[in-house]
């Protein structure tokens, strides 16, 4: 395992970060905001999108922004969220609404309970969470598997955390550790990995985090958060009796946003400079955003046109479906929103510059940068980025093998402690209907135990290479 103090290259790249009030300032900011939105929410039972909001201006204005550039880069962050992970679940609520109410969701949750016994069935929630999320966003593969994850909960008596954390697990720990999602990849490109090699690793790497985060850890989560089923995705009792479509219709168009999106990353991985129009239009079907767009139009010929639904149904049903989501929405948004915030306030800079002085392993080094960026800022991304930026000096000396573990000590470390600033966990939080010590006790415990087994893994391996 390589050992090595920091290059005067990296200290200089840290001090380049260096943001321009104080560190104490800073720190003291994030502090005070985030601990201000649980005490809104937790205490005051403000609604979170009031909470986060003030918290996020509050945080701007102690760390020296002043309050126009707080609502400036607040409302930035917002509208940054909303037009990526807003578009997004909206797409994604129309297409659960559907799957819900033509019966489709029946037919997947009824194959599968039929051939799981309760004891496998987190396993092969898992497996599936892992399969959906190898090319998909985050984001997508979770408003994609939500209705199932819950039917699957009613259907089978299971507790809903022995459904929906080994399933979470599988679309985190992809997301995270194996390209090529844009966290992995960014790191790559950033330090001149290869990319097979990497994704190799990678997938070494993700299995046993899933396992551990997964199904073994749901046994717990299932104690600590015992919370009933909630009522999202409930088909309307009028169609009990209509005609279902069969399983393999239901389930091509639950697949067809999966596929388009991994045609389009085999096709970045072998020809990532083509310009031919074949490469274009991969692109563009395969964009997160378009593929699930052509999922909701194929879901109306083959799931809405399999039950008999009539064009006037069909409208109901897209209608039907925004209600439920307008406070996920918004929170999701503020929570953006704060994110972006601090961001803006160079917190990053300023942890990245109290650790540049360690001479502890360069892997857990890695890691470290990206945990504690990731806990300042609330985005993967920018932790990925960050760490990615200030640890790229420290590739002149090592080999391809162990350049490759470090990309994935970064995303390792990126989703590290998921919480109030991150949007992934007001989405667990809100579609699941938990409170924020339930959400921290079992979504911010998964992504903890993702992070910490994806180093051990990664420590494991460089003693090999």
């Amino acid at each position: 395992m390589a050992s090595l103090a920091l290059p005067h290259a990296l200290l200089a790249a840290v001090e380049a970060t260096a943001p321009p009030a104080p560190a104490g300032q800073l720190i003291t900011a994030a502090i005070i905001g985030i601990t201000v939105i649980v005490v809104l929410i937790t205490w005051l039972k403000l609604h979170p999108f009031l909470s986060l909001t003030l918290g996020a201006l509050l945080t701007g204005a102690i760390a020296g922004m002043g309050i126009a550039p707080s609502v400036t880069s607040f409302t930035t962050g917002f509208g940054t969220t909303m037009g990526g992970v807003g578009i997004l679940i909206a797409l994604g609520a129309v297409y659960g609404k559907l799957l819900a109410d033509s019966g489709g969701a029946d037919r997947i949750v009824d194959t599968l309970v039929a051939r799981a016994t309760p004891r496998s069935l987190p396993w092969m929630m898992g497996l599936i969470g892992a399969i959906i999320g190898l090319p998909m966003f985050f984001e997508v593969g979770l408003v994609l598997l939500v209705p199932v994850i819950i039917l699957v909960a009613r259907r089978s008596g299971v507790a809903l955390m022995r459904i929906a954390i080994p399933t979470l697990a599988g679309l985190s720990a992809m997301h995270a550790l194996v390209p090529p999602h844009p966290g992995p990849l960014v790191a790559i490109s950033a330090l001149g990995a290869n990319l097979g090699v990497t994704l190799a690793f990678g997938v070494l790497v993700a299995i046993p985090a899933i396992i551990i985060a997964g199904p073994l850890f749901s046994r717990f989560a299932a104690r600590w958060v015992d919370v009933p089923v909630p009522d999202l995705f409930e088909a309307d009792e009028s169609e009990s009796g209509r005609r279902r479509p069969s399983f393999g219709a239901t389930l091509a168009s639950i697949l067809l946003p999966v596929v388009l999106m991994l045609v389009k990353a085999i096709a970045d991985i072998a020809a990532p400079e083509s310009t031919d129009a074949w490469k274009a239009v991969l692109d563009f079907l395969g964009t997160p955003v378009i593929a699930l767009l052509l999922a909701v139009l194929v879901g109306f010929v083959i799931l809405g046109r399999g039950a008999g639904f009539d064009r006037a149904r069909l409208s109901e049903v897209v209608g039907a479906s925004f209600p439920p989501i307008a406070g996920i929405l918004l929170i999701v948004g503020a929570g953006g929103g704060f994110k972006q915030v601090l961001i803006d306030t160079g917190i990053g800079g300023v942890i990245a510059g109290l650790v540049a002085g360690s001479s502890i392993s360069v892997l857990i080094l890695a890691w470290l940068v990206a945990a504690v960026i990731r806990v300042a800022t609330g985005s993967a991304t920018v932790a990925t980025i960050t760490a990615a930026g200030i640890l790229q000096p420290l590739t002149e000396t090592l080999d391809s093998p162990m350049v490759a573990l470090l990309v994935l000590a970064i995303g390792s470390g990126s989703v590290f402690l998921s919480h109030v600033n991150d949007a992934g966990f007001w989405l667990v939080k809100e579609y699941f209907g938990l409170s924020i010590p339930q959400t921290l006790k079992s979504w911010t415990v998964l992504e903890c135990l993702i992070s910490v087994t994806g180093l051990a893994g990664v420590l494991v391996i460089s003693a090999f290479v």
